[in-house]
């Protein structure tokens, strides 16, 4: 085996465990306890936040400079142990403890499984990397003097009115496939390869155009890539704008774009 694939098998595990963690939640009924969650609830959320935690810590590895085998096993472990978040710290009684040392060891057999595996084969997933503050730093800021981005804002939620070379969609435009695919085709016809997501709060990150998805997921969003020639802005208000090449090209690659336009406030 190789690092690699090693890497991959983490991801993609840590992504299947968040999601599958995630649907046992949303089935689980209303009904709370005296202290505002469920026993099964708070023996829940605490799990899917803390693999959320490791898995940040797994992407900040770049995919395309990966120590070798025994390092990135090394690392994965560290990952396991000591991965936190602003919602894993918050977790703090006795039941949450319990299940997120349960959630590490969980992760960390399964990294020895792996390593038992010589041959282990694993579907390829797309490059996604975790930015370091400081490319997170030299992003917002080349964002600010290009495009006039405020705190990971933009249009429409700045004060100047919008400018009307500027497409601003509803955010409903994502809710669907076509609608992700006709803006990954407009990207594509402008020669875009990796993607620059930067998020009002968590992490930031490099990723493959096939990952990109520009929607507000608790936390506002922007995206461009290294030329600057276009930026794409989600917002709390259920917004999507695009400036620049994307405005442009966008609406030559989808034909009823007009259905999702914005309509003010």
């Amino acid at each position: 085996m190789d690092a690699s694939t090693l890497h991959r098998a983490a991801r993609r595990h840590l992504i299947e465990r968040y999601d599958e963690l995630c649907r046992m939640y949303a089935k689980l009924p209303q009904r709370r306890g005296s202290d505002g969650y469920s026993l099964r609830a708070r023996r829940t959320f605490p799990r899917y936040k803390l693999v959320q935690a490791i898995l940040v810590e797994v992407e900040r590895l770049d995919p395309d400079h990966l120590p070798d085998l025994q390092s990135l096993a090394t690392a994965l472990d560290r990952a396991a142990d000591t991965a936190q978040s602003l919602s894993t710290e918050h977790s703090g009684g006795a039941v949450e403890l319990e299940v997120m040392a349960n959630e590490r060891a969980l992760f960390e057999a399964a990294v020895r499984t792996w390593l038992s595996v010589p041959d282990l084969d694993v579907e390829p997933l797309g490059y996604r990397r975790v930015l370091d503050p400081a490319e997170s730093s030299t992003w917002r800021t080349r964002l600010a003097e290009r495009w006039g981005v405020r705190a990971t804002s933009w249009h429409p939620m700045l004060a100047e009115p919008v400018s009307p070379d500027v497409l601003v969609l509803t955010d409903a435009a994502m809710n669907s496939r076509q609608g992700i695919t006709r803006v990954r085709d407009a990207l594509r016809k402008l020669g875009c390869g990796r993607v620059v997501e930067l998020r009002e709060h968590g992490a930031d990150y490099l990723l493959d155009l096939d990952l990109f998805v520009p929607t507000y997921n608790s936390a506002e969003g922007v995206w461009t890539d290294d030329s600057l020639d276009w930026i794409a802005f989600a917002s709390h208000e259920g917004t999507l704008a695009f400036g620049g090449l994307m405005a442009s090209t966008l609406p030559t690659v989808w034909k009823n774009l007009d259905d999702w336009r914005w309509p003010g406030w």
